[in-house]
């Protein structure tokens, strides 16, 4: 189906214009005028840029699928037919990709497929967590029980991210400006300095040749040292793609000194969190597992799950497989037990996600705590340590003068 343009009057006169989906142009004026309106125009609506690249596409946040999914369950909750929900959501939706996407699942609905099935073909804006319990809702009916779990879980899901990110960007952002000025010096004063050392002819501390070497290297070279740099970047990124690298990677951050505590958490909560959403929606543990895994955002923790999971699939109690793991704290796994044993593990995993995102809260305080004072250590070092190399000399000609 084609997306087609119409301006026209209503009944009262007054001018109205919208788009509406249609086989074709008169199938698409029949259908403008079945609602009463005076057609003035209707013509096919042009492509859009990001239709041929889909890379310039905006993005689809958080906070726009869980207002989807919150306004989807209300509806399917008040008895409105499928198609037309998506109808609906489709034309109040403002994220033109966000838009197209509800356009397509809407018309694979049309066309005889599942929701589920038809939310699979977008992984990039719905993951397999979205797609599994969207099917165990269908399954159950109880579609509308299921997206307001799912609309839960994102926006606890989204707030852990937005926390971390938000106590990693002060700190990029401050070492970034760092490197920048002392770039800057170093191509453009630190010269200028060296030209008056130079023509004075006075003996000239170490730590001043330190500075004017490295600011003459810097000056010859800063091209090539920007290029090398984004070399090494390329071929990191490129390495981490693949499950070695990433693997690799992944272990690293994990066991890294301040930021590996913090990941650990996060790893934690998000697991506990989307395996108990699964399990109190109907998913079979084995199936959970096997979803949990694939979103599990860390290969290590990933690969962890998936040989937790062949041990559970051989009969073994979910907790003793991921304590052997080691990646889980202690605490966890003695919880899991506690809630397979009472028959209670949806609502035990609940429990353990909601301490571990106050633990994570917590981890982002004591985390920003400790990087402001080494960050107001790295720039006072760095800078003082330019400002008196540059000045030492300065300092002894006066002597000189005044002898």
């Amino acid at each position: 189906m084609a997306i087609y343009l119409w301006t026209g009057k209503d009944r009262s006169g007054k001018k109205q214009k919208g788009e509406i989906e249609a086989d074709n142009l008169p199938l698409a004026r029949q259908m403008v005028i079945r609602k009463g309106i005076a057609l003035k125009s209707v013509k096919k609506k042009p492509k859009a840029l990001e239709d041929y690249f889909p890379a310039l596409a905006a993005r689809i946040k958080d906070k726009d699928k869980v207002i989807f999914v919150r306004q989807f369950a209300t509806m399917i909750d008040a008895g409105l037919p499928l198609v037309q929900c998506l109808e609906i959501l489709r034309d109040q939706q403002e994220n033109a990709n966000f838009k197209r996407v509800i356009r397509q699942i809407k018309k694979s609905v049309e066309e005889g497929a599942t929701l589920s099935d038809a939310i699979k073909n977008h992984p990039r804006v719905f993951d397999n967590l979205f797609y599994n319990l969207v099917a165990a809702g269908e399954v159950g009916g109880i579609l509308d029980v299921i997206l307001n779990r799912l609309a839960l879980y994102i926006e606890k899901m989204a707030k852990v991210k937005k926390r971390v990110k938000g106590a990693l960007t002060y700190p990029a952002i401050v070492v970034s400006i760092a490197v920048i000025v002392i770039t800057v010096i170093m191509i453009f004063v630190i010269p200028v300095f060296a030209g008056l050392f130079n023509n004075a002819g006075v003996k000239l501390p170490e730590m001043t040749l330190i500075v004017m070497n490295i600011s003459n290297f810097t000056k010859h070279y800063i091209h090539w040292m920007v290029l090398g740099v984004v070399i090494v970047v390329m071929v990191l990124r490129r390495f981490y793609r693949t499950p070695r690298g990433r693997y690799i990677f992944d272990r690293i951050f994990l066991r890294a000194p301040i930021f590996g505590v913090l990941l650990r958490k996060i790893a934690v909560a998000r697991f506990t969190r989307t395996l108990g959403t699964m399990l109190s929606s109907g998913v079979p543990i084995l199936d959970g597992l096997e979803v949990v895994a694939a979103t599990a955002g860390n290969s290590v923790v990933e690969k962890a799950i998936r040989n937790a999971r062949m041990s559970i699939s051989e009969g073994r109690p979910v907790a003793e497989p991921l304590a052997e793991t080691h990646v889980f704290p202690p605490m966890v796994t003695q919880m899991i037990a506690v809630g397979e044993a009472t028959g209670a593990l949806d609502n035990m995993l609940g429990k353990i996600a909601d301490f571990y995102d106050e633990e994570v809260d917590t981890a982002v305080g004591n985390l920003t705590a400790m990087l402001e004072p080494l960050l107001i250590l790295f720039l006072g070092v760095s800078i003082g340590f330019l400002l008196v190399a540059m000045y030492l000399p300065i300092f002894q000609l006066a002597g000189v003068v005044a002898r």
